[in-house]
């Protein structure tokens, strides 16, 4: 079953907000087998609208799309899709009372007529209900592509996409099974990967895909396969990445395709009933960002520091002036003394530090924009690694924090 994504709205294509719906969706049609083979997004125009009704039809099987369902003047979806199934709006009695329920209970004023009239759906659709909003999603049909239409609030999209349409989609039609499996590499780039695995990729079977999802300091392998026999897809996977462990088992750091590094590091210190601190410069508090974005931190991250000037090194980790003038504050030496500072001060068994020029100036130090020290410090020693992340500077602080969870993951599993 082949599928088109289509959202509508200005806002969406002068950049004002991030079209999130069409990944959404995507992902729940990906788990029960339908391929999305198209994602558009269109202008609130009724010919735009139209024609990509007609090209859609040509191409898909099921036709999704989200927006323009509001119960304002510039909202015409609705009103569109009776023009393209030449079909008229008439009042859905069921809608009608649940739009009186919202109002009753939820929304502090009198319901107006164009709130009623959210009630007005094509005839020929049938409702899936919002259960958090106004505008109910729609179910119509062309030959054999089925038409899909649901507002473009995010909630209320993935209301009614998981309560409504999935489950009707896997009763009424016959899928594939799509498998993917994603791994997840840090520290080595995606061209001397694809060199280290090349004969490997070469003879991959016919039905298992390969794509390479590079980003700062890590890549993603992502292997895909689809079929009508679910335990055998998963057999040839496994099959396959136990390949690849050979290979560049080393440079794996997980399986799953929303298993971060810091959530495979955090992972770790819980087993292993460890603590960690961080003394930041460079990065400004983005590893910290990224350790407690993770549910459970606290059970295990002590805390942090962001001395990103050079007295606060001196004042807050009490890092030896003469040391720092000697060597400079962007140094192998000031990353270590930070690392021992900020164990010490939280009483922590890891800590790790970042001392940097991100650019675009040098700032307190004469390194070069790019060079970034990263200190490490273990119960029973302490180093530092110096890098080079570019000139760039989002580039060296989200390199730098992937970097400085490497190491750690690393150093943590070495004991």
């Amino acid at each position: 079953m082949r599928a088109h994504i289509i959202t509508i709205g200005d806002e969406i294509l002068i950049g004002q907000i991030v079209d999130t719906n069409s990944a959404f969706i995507a992902k729940e049609l990906d788990k029960i087998g339908v391929e999305v083979y198209q994602i558009s997004s269109i202008s609130d125009d009724k010919q735009h609208i139209l024609d990509s009704l007609t090209a859609a039809e040509k191409t898909a099987d099921l036709v999704i799309l989200t927006g323009g369902l509001g119960p304002t003047k510039d909202d015409i979806t609705k009103h569109t899709l009776c023009e393209y199934f030449e079909d008229i709006l008439v009042e859905n009695a069921e809608v009608l009372e649940h739009v009186e329920n919202l109002f009753k209970h939820h929304v502090n004023r009198p319901i107006l007529p164009a709130n009623r009239s959210q009630a007005m759906i094509p005839s020929k659709a049938s409702v899936l209900k919002n259960a958090y909003g106004t505008a109910p999603g729609m179910w119509m049909q062309s030959g054999n592509t089925v038409f899909i239409s649901m507002p473009g609030v995010p909630f209320e999209m993935k209301s009614i996409m998981t309560e409504e349409i999935i489950p009707r989609l896997q009763k009424e039609f016959s899928r594939p099974f799509i498998v993917h499996r994603t791994l997840q590499t840090y520290g080595v780039g995606e061209s001397e990967i694809a060199n280290t695995i090349e004969e490997w990729e070469n003879n991959l079977p016919s039905d298992i895909k390969l794509a390479y999802l590079p980003a700062l300091g890590k890549v993603r392998l992502r292997l895909s396969t689809k079929g009508v026999d679910k335990v055998l897809l998963n057999h040839n996977l496994d099959k396959q990445i136990t390949l690849l462990n050979e290979l560049i088992g080393d440079i794996i750091v997980g399986y799953d395709d929303g298993e971060s590094i810091e959530a495979v590091v955090a992972s770790l210190f819980k087993t292993k009933n460890k603590t960690l601190a961080v003394a930041e410069s460079c990065t400004g508090g983005q590893i910290a960002a990224a350790i407690t974005a993770i549910p459970g931190a606290s059970g295990y991250f002590k805390g942090g520091m962001v001395t990103y000037a050079t007295h606060s090194k001196v004042e807050l980790l009490k890092i030896d002036q003469e040391l720092i003038d000697k060597h400079s504050v962007v140094s192998a030496e000031v990353a270590e003394a930070m690392a021992v500072s900020v164990r010490n001060w939280y009483k922590s068994d890891y800590a790790i530090s970042t001392t940097g020029n991100a650019g675009p100036l040098k700032g307190d130090s004469e390194a070069e924009v790019g060079t970034v020290f990263i200190g490490i410090a273990t119960p029973a020693k302490v180093f530092s690694v110096e890098f080079n992340m570019g000139n760039h500077r989002e580039r060296v602080i989200s390199k730098s924090v992937n970097k400085a969870f490497e190491l750690l993951q690393k150093e943590i599993l070495k004991n």
